[in-house]
């Protein structure tokens, strides 16, 4: 794996979000980033995709985690998941542990270290009856209970403009703040494994009991640019309606303080995270979500 130089160029300095960049992110759980990456980097992006999905690993996860979304060509024309793609393909791990997006990570937070979470590559075929291509609404955090932070957030990252014919991500705003009501330890379980109105009900009553609407606001992202969004914001996506496919990565983010805690569920078993399958333990034999192997630093203000 590569050693990262925690650095930015004057340039990039001035792509960093702003105090009131950071003040809007706080109230309404989203922002939209300046362009962080070049359009070579992006066009790499495509093509490593293409590459990855042909078959090409430069290494090998040592275990598929029973809950891992991972596309195979079996699976046919429907949208396309594949978790840890930061750790299979180097040359999407460059681009995604770029200290820029890292720096904008840790303002947003409020860090001073930001890791890698997770990744999962993404495409979504120019197919709108295809109900795979829905996302329903749900928020991060969810999935994460066995992280012990609520400072996490995710840059989406689309590898073109994405705009709401590709069925671009969809935040509703402000829902990081909200309290929430009516939820069990079956939000535990990815959307993919609930019913989508279920979600729609669960959204629409959070909404009521915090005395709110639902404000739906939809990222329209130039090339070269990512939103990023708090972990406890609610969004989804809708159908891709364009001509050519909707590809992106959705690139998790941990600050340095988040670690592996318990999280019991009402059955009495205890809830297991992918990670907790792949990374190494710590000194009490617990997983261990610093692993620099799939939770590499991407930015630290302690060498900057």
């Amino acid at each position: 794996m590569n050693t990262v130089s925690f650095t930015l160029s004057a340039d990039e300095v001035e792509l960093l979000p702003s105090n009131e960049d950071v003040l809007f992110y706080q109230e309404h759980g989203w922002y939209l980033a300046k362009k962080l990456l070049t359009d070579d980097e992006v066009n790499t992006l495509v093509i490593e995709s293409e590459r990855f999905y042909a078959g090409h690993r430069d290494r090998e996860l040592p275990i598929h985690p029973p809950r891992i979304a991972y596309w195979t060509p079996e699976e046919g024309d429907r949208q396309r998941h594949n978790d840890y793609i930061h750790y299979e393909s180097d040359a999407i791990r460059r681009i995604l542990t770029k200290p820029l997006i890292g720096a904008v990570a840790a303002r947003l937070a409020g860090a001073e270290l930001v890791r890698v979470f997770q990744s999962t590559l993404i495409y979504k075929p120019p197919r709108p009856e295809e109900e795979s291509n829905i996302v329903p609404w749900h928020f991060d955090k969810h999935y994460w209970s066995t992280s012990t932070s609520d400072r996490m957030l995710t840059a989406f990252i689309p590898f073109h403009d994405c705009d709401e014919q590709m069925g671009t991500i969809t935040m509703v705003d402000g829902s990081q703040r909200w309290q929430e009501i009516g939820a069990n330890d079956t939000v535990t379980r990815h959307f993919a494994d609930r019913d989508k109105s279920e979600l729609e009900d669960l959204l629409r009553e959070n909404a009521a009991y915090n005395g709110t609407e639902v404000c739906k606001v939809p990222m329209m992202i130039p090339k070269g640019h990512m939103s990023f969004h708090h972990c406890r914001t609610y969004h989804g996506s809708g159908a891709n309606r364009a001509a050519a496919p909707r590809r992106a990565i959705s690139l998790h983010l941990q600050d340095g303080d988040n670690r592996w805690r318990r999280f019991p569920l009402s059955d009495g078993s205890t809830l297991t995270y992918n990670h907790d399958y792949v990374v190494r333990r710590d000194e009490d034999g617990d997983p261990d979500y610093t692993d620099p192997n799939f939770c590499p630093v991407v930015w630290t203000e302690r060498t900057a």
